[in-house]
């Protein structure tokens, strides 16, 4: 199922747009961290990157073949055999790898999806306990050169209380400035007997301006 205002601009602009290693920084991602699932690879920008510091292997799909192409045509060779992108619905076909398997899933300026709760309970689904859902949108407070209409863009608050619905989220919730146009949610999955993000009434968010604890 395709995203609303899922259109892309031209990949040079795309990618003008976004700080990579910073963001990846960000999230912690280095040379301990497993494998990772990405949904909706685009052009790629989020998916080469990524497996050239970790250790693990980048699965990621988009349901538009084109996007899956371009990110398998930018992978260099002797990085193939860590870059797993194919043609999927996450929603129709899953996400092709063992539930908890996972270090960490990328939901990248994607959770403007119609069935949010759905996306978020397949990335939780897909990461091991204490594993990372790495969530980054658009901000709503500054003028931005691209992204969803505001009727439809995620604020950190609407994340927060999706992740309540959704639970198993391990608390505390952490909030990364992204400058100048994003910001970042990080969510850890629940180990088994930890406390559980759900139902609860909403909290401060934890703000860290720099890298979280390594995967």
């Amino acid at each position: 199922m395709k995203v609303r205002d899922s259109g892309m601009p031209s990949e040079d602009y795309w990618e003008s747009l976004h700080d990579v290693p910073a963001i990846l920084d960000a999230f912690g991602f280095g040379p301990d961290t497993g494998d990772v699932v990405e949904m909706g690879c685009g052009y790629g920008t989020f998916t080469l990157p990524p497996v050239k510091r970790i250790r693990g292997t980048v699965h990621t799909l988009d349901i538009d073949s084109s996007m899956v192409a371009r990110t398998r045509a930018r992978t260099p060779k002797n990085l193939s055999a860590r870059v797993v992108a194919t043609v999927r619905d996450a929603f129709i076909d899953g996400l092709d790898v063992p539930t908890g398997s996972c270090e960490a899933c990328l939901l990248f300026n994607i959770l403007h999806t119609e069935e949010p709760h759905r996306r978020l309970l397949a990335a939780r689904a897909c990461v091991r306990p204490g594993g990372l859902v790495a969530i980054i949108h658009w901000r709503s407070d500054v003028p931005t050169p691209r992204g969803p209409p505001l009727a439809i863009r995620p604020s950190p608050e609407q994340i927060e209380a999706w992740a309540r619905d959704v639970g198993g989220f391990a608390p505390p919730l952490t909030l990364l400035t992204l400058p100048p146009w994003h910001f970042g949610v990080a969510l850890r999955r629940s180990h088994p007997g930890q406390p559980r993000r759900t139902g609860t009434p909403p909290r401060p968010f934890t703000v860290n301006l720099e890298a979280i604890s390594s995967l």
